[in-house]
């Protein structure tokens, strides 16, 4: 495993996946926990008529924030989806940065094909992915979404 010297001379690890693509996961995973259940079941077929309220409300069907970010994780490769689980665990405060290799062998471990949707089944995703980040000194605040 290699390792970045921040300013501060501490160390940080590479994660092995890029700080972008963990902000954009954390973005995209705050657009759709801001989701609500569905209010207006009886909508109309245009969606001014409702006054567009429709576009907050989850729609497993038919929802394309969910489809373009379970898209995006299950595009990751193995490595990758690994780490974004161990940083979430991290955020969530499963394991702490003392821990960082026995969350990613946990994660290795329990590895599957559902990785995506074992993710978005957290409900403060995004607040994990940042705070897993911070644990390392790491940081959204500079994120441009264009990746």
């Amino acid at each position: 495993m290699t390792t970045i010297t921040t300013p501060d001379d501490s160390a940080i690890p590479d994660l092995g996946i890029a700080t972008e693509k963990v902000c954009f996961i954390a973005l995209k995973a705050r657009q759709f926990d801001v989701k609500e259940g569905d209010s207006d079941p009886d909508e109309g077929s245009n969606a001014t008529d409702d006054g567009e309220a429709d576009v907050l409300e989850d729609k497993p069907d038919d929802d394309a924030t969910e489809q373009e970010l379970t898209e995006y994780i299950r595009a990751l490769d193995i490595d990758e989806q690994v780490t974004l689980v161990a940083l979430a665990w991290v955020g969530r405060g499963t394991f702490d940065k003392s821990s960082w290799q026995e969350a990613l062998d946990t994660a290795r471990s329990e590895h599957n094909k559902r990785t995506a949707e074992y993710l978005l089944g957290l409900p403060l995703l995004g607040d994990y992915l940042s705070d897993g980040l911070d644990a390392f000194g790491l940081s959204c605040e500079d994120f441009d979404e264009t990746i």
